[in-house]
């Protein structure tokens, strides 16, 4: 029965199932008493019998035959009746009589009080236990309310009530989870919308100079056209950082769905390089790929293509001209490891703990190119996929990216 299945239920029903044979007992112990009043009774009666017969001179023998006898007779009765003892015969004019039937009454009334005291001991501590958990419970639900969730509701036990309390519980958590995400979603937009809003008052703030400038020069067409393409860069740099930014918060918010298949990592590499060996031929750079590039990756083909790229991005934009960035591709039992290394400036080793958070610029560097969001988008994307994205540095020695994926097994 699923009632027993209650600790406290199951006790209740043992103290009521050992209460009753304590009542056979206690009954036991009332008839066994009564019959000793009654044996006392007899004798005292019978002694009363004997001692008023033997004052009259009546024999021994014939007292003890008529005290032995068990034979009633209807001579007997007609006597009885003379003297006034029959059926009809009160109780109290019949002394011994009267006085089994108080002592018997006061047994059974000392037995019922006894039993029902215990019986009234036993059920007041059972409800009094099941109330003191409904109000435990009930504070508890009240701090939920209240958005307090340090404190659980009690599921020690087995049983209908403890299955209630235990779905409460896990309705409290979910709750509590649904909270602590939507202050964590507040925070993250708070925090990003924070970040757009600082990194656009920047160029907001060129845009709006260069516009009076032109509006002030209408007849100059050398200084339209400069500050004309000065906006232009502008725009593109507040769509970059838009973009970027947008990429990045999808990333965090976990919306974004990686649709992952197996690539070669050569179709991967071309796709992620594709737009920027133009720019390294016109800054007189060079890309070189080489390395164990027959491996297959599992993975998000454009994704993983913009975070290459962003990485290529970065080491050209800290490599001189004549430089050098090469991409390889390894394989271990475990990982598949595609290493990005460029011979440029390198990152002094204050920076190198910091290169992967947003809008960072280091003061050692002069380069305005950059708007701190590359590297950030790229370790996003990498560790959006199950990956890893670590970098190795020395200060005007270079610098290796490396892009750690686990193989498919």
């Amino acid at each position: 029965m699923s009632l027993l299945h209650d600790k406290r239920n199951r006790w209740y029903c043992i103290f009521i199932v050992v209460l009753i044979p304590l009542l056979f007992l206690i009954s036991l112990t009332v008839i066994d008493t009564q019959t000793a009043a009654a044996k006392e009774m007899f004798l005292t009666h019978d002694n009363a019998i004997a001692t008023s017969l033997l004052e009259e001179g009546v024999s021994k023998e014939v007292i003890a035959t008529a005290l032995m006898n068990t034979d009633a007779g209807t001579t007997g009765n007609k006597f009885l009746a003379e003297i006034g003892l029959s059926n009809n015969t009160d109780i109290e004019n019949l002394p011994y009589v009267s006085d089994v039937k108080n002592s018997t009454l006061t047994s059974l009334f000392v037995m019922l009080l006894l039993w029902t005291l215990l019986l009234f001991l036993g059920t007041m501590l059972f409800l009094y236990r099941r109330e003191r958990l409904y109000r435990k419970s009930e504070n508890i639900i009240k701090d939920y309310i209240d958005g307090n969730y340090t404190v659980h509701l009690p599921q020690s036990n087995e049983g209908n009530i403890y299955q209630l309390l235990a779905s409460v519980d896990q309705l409290a958590t979910m709750l509590q989870a649904k909270n602590d995400t939507e202050q964590k979603t507040k925070e993250f937009l708070k925090n990003a919308i924070s970040d757009i809003s600082h990194q656009l008052k920047t160029p907001l703030s060129a845009l709006m100079m260069y516009q009076e400038i032109i509006e002030n020069e209408p007849d100059n067409p050398e200084t339209v056209r400069e500050f004309s393409f000065k906006i232009g860069t502008a725009l593109k740099r507040i769509e970059q950082l838009i973009q970027s930014m947008l990429k990045i918060t999808r990333i965090d918010a976990g919306s974004i769905c990686f649709e992952k298949s197996n690539y070669s990592i050569p179709n991967i590499l071309n796709y992620a390089i594709n737009e920027l060996t133009t720019r390294a031929d016109n800054e007189k750079k060079e890309i070189v790929i080489n390395g164990d590039l027959e491996q297959m990756l599992y993975c998000d083909i454009e994704w993983t293509g913009e975070a290459i790229g962003n990485i290529v991005k970065n080491a050209l934009d800290h490599t001189d001209s004549g430089g050098k960035i090469t991409i390889s591709c390894e394989r271990t039992p475990a990982m598949i490891r595609i290493l990005i290394t460029d011979n440029g400036h390198g990152i002094a080793g204050e920076d190198i703990h910091h290169i992967f958070k947003r809008f960072y610029r280091s003061k050692n560097t002069s380069d305005s190119q950059g708007i701190g969001l590359g590297l950030p988008l790229a370790k996003a994307i990498v560790e959006g996929q199950g990956g890893i994205l670590s970098v190795q540095s020395e200060r005007l020695q270079g610098t290796t990216f490396t892009l750690s994926f686990l193989t498919e097994s």
